[in-house]
């Protein structure tokens, strides 16, 4: 009920006055039936803008960070996620990996819509990152189509760390269904698992129109987190 309040009543509206968002494709997302759809991850504010502009209720899988955050701002957005019937996902090991993905399956059995970002991550430099293999196992074990979503101009609204969103033009892309049925009873294949992600990457990348980076969000972030810490610590002396 919260989910619904939420959508038409409180945060929905104020979503469509402020940003305004243009919504293309919405004819692809299917009226009934379980179906996944995958998009790209670049603000906090994808969380709310996608589901305010789908006719469908859509589940998405969250990360668990978000429901045990500390402070007012932290219980706020644990409230929020709960109410909108939102799944925590812990994303610390290959154990959690394999809960998120029971989890996603739950939904689906249900004939749902449900959400996921298969980057793992926002992306901290509003390029697009290699997806990983998560949403290819639910999608050839529940059967059932993907639907590929950008999301552009959120990364300008709200980047990361950014509290209080920007006004800025947005558009909510969809693409046509992708339908992996060929490789049914194929899920424990790693080459089909990586080929079918890639596929779904490649078909958000072409809604997206961003630069693509083939390594992981989250290994690169570390990288560059490494390297500045490294910096701090042992800051350059100039020889001269």
């Amino acid at each position: 009920m919260f989910y619904y309040v939420l959508k038409y009543v409180l945060l929905g509206p104020l979503l469509r006055l402020a940003f305004r968002p243009r919504i293309e494709g919405l004819e692809h997302v299917p009226e009934s039936g379980a179906a996944i759809v995958a998009g790209n991850h670049l603000s906090f504010a994808d969380h709310f803008l996608m589901p305010a502009v789908l006719k469908r209720r859509i589940t998405f899988l969250a990360k668990a960070e978000y429901f045990t955050g500390p402070g007012l701002k932290g219980r706020l957005t644990a409230t929020f996620f709960r109410s909108a019937g939102q799944i925590p996902v812990d994303r610390s090991g290959k154990e959690a990996g394999q809960a998120a993905i029971r989890e996603g399956l739950g939904v689906l059995s249900k004939d749902e819509l449900l959400g996921i970002y298969p980057e793992g991550t926002r992306s901290h430099d509003g390029r697009l990152y290699k997806g990983k293999v998560g949403v290819a196992v639910m999608a050839l074990k529940a059967g059932v189509p993907v639907i590929p979503c950008a999301m552009i101009g959120t990364f300008e609204a709200q980047p990361p760390g950014q509290v209080i969103p920007t006004l800025h033009p947005v558009v909510i892309r969809f693409g046509k269904p992708l339908d992996f049925s060929r490789y049914a009873g194929m899920e424990n294949e790693k080459a089909i698992l990586r080929a079918v992600t890639d596929e779904i990457m490649y078909a958000i990348l072409k809604l997206s129109d961003q630069e693509y980076v083939d390594e992981y969000a989250a290994v690169v972030k570390a990288q560059q987190a490494a390297a500045t810490e490294k910096q701090r610590r042992f800051p350059r002396i100039p020889l001269s």
